[in-house]
């Protein structure tokens, strides 16, 4: 359950990335689907060796290096799908921005055994209630 949930937390953050940054389009929902897939593959297994080759500048820049990382993460993934296709670095670092942020959003909401996590809130005192 857990694994799908990811995906498709990944497939949302990817088609809103679609809509939002020009350069940047899935020609089906299966190769969005098939995208998202290879896109948690890479960010799994590829992106953590790509951050330790790259710690050295990643410190200098204080992190934002990450951003180019993850850019360079989606155009391999655009090179690995072919019904996914990015035009330009630019669109693949705004891109890269939003499914991160997207992502970081919605996995607030899940638990880190895939299960959803329900926030409830109570009113406390003041009203005599």
């Amino acid at each position: 359950m857990g694994f799908f949930l990811r995906w498709s937390i990944n497939l949302l953050a990817l088609m809103i990335a679609t809509r939002l940054v020009d350069g940047i389009r899935v020609e089906s929902i299966g190769m969005g689907i098939l995208a998202a897939g290879i896109l948690g593959v890479v960010n799994a297994v590829i992106r953590p060796v790509a951050l330790l080759l790259t710690l050295p500048i990643n410190l200098v820049t204080l992190g934002l290096f990450t951003l180019v990382i993850n850019a360079m993460m989606l155009e391999l993934v655009a090179y690995l799908v072919p019904g996914f296709v990015i035009e330009t670095f630019r669109a693949a670092f705004w891109g890269a921005l939003i499914i991160s942020i997207v992502s970081w959003l919605l996995n607030i909401f899940v638990s880190g055994d895939g299960r959803m996590v329900y926030i409830k809130t109570s009113r406390k005192g003041g009203d005599g209630q």
